[in-house]
């Protein structure tokens, strides 16, 4: 007979939904706020822990302490009963497989990595990851109090915060600057959404603004980190692509020609640098849990985006994204250099 294991913070909020006890406890939480289950479902597969963060104050770090007691002691509410299915689903179904982060110690040891767009989202995944893992992190971002943030989570690690803007010259030369004589790795994370706007309604100012980050910031680290990385021997590159990399139905056309301008310079310096052993890679997250949120700007763009999007797969922790990041940063991808990786959960697929 299979042993049940005991409800945490790490587990699922499905895992919850599904039990019998921590179900009811949860449900009945939810309805106190006049809200059912059913809010859950783009993100059960998270960690309930996540919803500290995610909630901005409305969960705290007590209340989930409480959530996870009562569970441990069956304090389910009067009137509650004591049923799985609160997510609906078949009692005798397979439990999928939930991922956990599980660190490569000392993978990065003795490297220094640039990560931009490291106060929040994937960008700051990345950067905890490498620092997790022993590498020397330079992270950037353009908020001071994101970066402070970041830094007191990792105390001891190897961090050197940047408040910088990757459009600015004087910015790009601070980051350098900071990274050192060498600099093993670059992430390039940061960028902006558009308001998905189709061409025919496209203002200039959405589009400069999308191809000056996206596209401009991206090329102007990588030419400042090129010549280190030629001096050294080597490095590695990854670059933040995106869905809309690949498919014209994933955003505005700002932001689409942004993604397809960076797969461009992605393959492009590959190529160029190959036998010089610096690797250049792209990641194509699919739907991820960031600080970066859609607004719709068209109608015409809300009704065929919203509509593309009834496809979605599940969103994925920004951690998801980074596993996939610092596999291609790392000597673990010695033999991938010039690829568009669609970590997207099966998107791409579709």
């Amino acid at each position: 007979m299979a042993t049940v294991k005991p409800l945490t913070g790490d587990s699922s909020i499905a895992t919850w939904l599904a039990d019998p006890v921590g179900g009811a406890i949860l449900t009945d939480l939810l309805a106190q706020g006049g809200q059912s289950p059913d809010v859950f479902r783009p993100i059960n597969k998270l960690a309930i822990k996540r919803l500290v963060k995610m909630s901005r104050g409305a969960f705290t770090q007590d209340m989930l302490d409480d959530l996870v007691h009562r569970a441990a002691t069956a304090d389910v509410p009067a009137g509650a009963s004591e049923t799985p299915g609160a997510t609906g689903e078949d009692a005798d179904a397979v439990t999928l497989r939930e991922w956990a982060e599980r660190l490569d110690q000392g993978r990065f040891t003795g490297q220094t990595v640039i990560v931009t767009g490291a106060g929040s989202g994937i960008g700051r995944a990345t950067a905890s990851r490498i620092a997790r893992e022993g590498g020397r992190v330079v992270a950037v971002d353009v908020s001071k109090e994101r970066l402070d943030e970041f830094a007191s989570e990792h105390a001891g690690a190897d961090i050197v915060t940047i408040v910088a803007d990757i459009t600015d010259d004087a910015g790009v030369a601070a980051i350098v600057a900071a990274a050192g004589d060498t600099i093993d790795g670059l992430a390039n994370i940061a960028g902006i959404m558009d308001d998905m706007t189709p061409v025919g309604e496209l203002s200039d100012a959405v589009w400069e603004r999308v191809m000056r980050v996206n596209v401009t910031g991206t090329m102007k680290l990588m030419r400042a980190v090129i010549p280190a990385m030629l001096a050294q021997g080597g490095g590695s590159i990854v670059n933040t692509a995106s869905e809309a990399a690949l498919r014209g139905s994933a955003a505005g056309a700002a932001y689409t020609a942004s993604k397809h301008a960076v797969v461009g310079l992605t393959k492009s310096t590959a190529f160029m640098y190959a036998p010089n052993r610096i690797r250049v890679n792209a990641v194509a997250p699919g739907p991820t849990i960031t600080n970066i949120e859609a607004s719709f700007g068209s109608p015409l763009g809300a009704e065929r985006v919203q509509g593309a999007m009834a496809i979605l797969p599940e969103p994925a922790e920004a951690e998801a994204l980074a596993a996939s990041i610092t596999f291609l940063l790392s000597d673990d991808g010695v033999n991938v250099t010039g690829v568009v990786l669609a970590s997207d959960g099966g998107w791409s697929a579709t």
